[in-house]
């Protein structure tokens, strides 16, 4: 199939989709909304700057033309992400998707530079993770293509002093985000239903320069089978 065809193939299997971005405000954030608004995904961008939330909508209807929704809240408090979601259900139903961005970057110094400050700085990132990816299970687990999607980063392969404490919260990442897959992929078996969910692991050096790379990736993971999602993904 050619490019252009893949490119349409990946957008009928996305439209229609519920697709919650988490951290919606950073750059790779914006790409993944324009992207998804263009194929028409329903996309429900979330973060904590109401300002920054507005001119993302407005960014996204400007590019694309579609109008997408968006909600203010805190991630990493367990209650509020609950009641997102319970706002997500009464505005349109459950989710089919989760485009979790929540991230950052401290490092340096060996290992003797790795503060419980700079710790506890980058911890935000697993800690809604797992609020999230728990809050929306039973969605994605019924949903005839639930994907649940994370960025991570291709030192977890060789971990360095010098950013330890990133590394091992990427790593704690991937290790919960393969554990959702399990619990997707049993729910299926004791159905007796072939797989329908999967988790992804997307893996980057950087993510600066591949936003839109990283944006036509998520648009395509509804054209590919759960099967074909199990093993990282390395962008870049």
């Amino acid at each position: 199939m050619s490019e252009a065809g893949e490119t349409e193939a990946a957008a009928r299997a996305v439209r229609g989709r519920r697709v919650v971005i988490a951290g919606a405000t950073s750059a790779s954030g914006l790409a993944c909304a324009r992207e998804l608004a263009a194929a028409g995904a329903e996309v429900i961008a979330v973060g904590r700057d109401a300002a920054r939330l507005a001119a993302l909508v407005d960014d996204v209807r400007a590019a694309t033309g579609r109008a997408i929704s968006a909600e203010v809240c805190d991630l990493t408090d367990e209650s509020a992400v609950a009641d997102l979601v319970a706002r997500v259900h009464a505005t349109g139903g459950p989710v089919d998707g989760v485009v979790h961005l929540v991230g950052g970057w401290r490092g340096g110094g060996g290992l003797a530079g790795q503060t419980e400050e700079d710790y506890r700085a980058l911890e935000p990132a697993l800690t809604s993770l797992r609020h999230v990816s728990r809050a929306v299970d039973d969605d994605l687990k019924a949903s005839a293509a639930g994907r649940l999607a994370i960025v991570s980063s291709t030192s977890v392969e060789r971990p360095l002093a010098g950013s330890a404490n990133y590394v091992a919260l990427k790593a704690a990442a991937e290790t919960w985000t393969r554990a959702v897959g399990q619990g997707y992929a049993k729910a299926a078996r004791d159905a007796g239903e072939a797989p329908r969910a999967a988790s992804v692991i997307f893996r980057v050096k950087s993510l600066d320069g591949l936003e839109d790379d990283l944006a036509r990736a998520v648009v395509g993971l509804w054209d590919a089978s759960p099967d074909d999602l199990a093993a990282p993904i390395t962008l870049g």
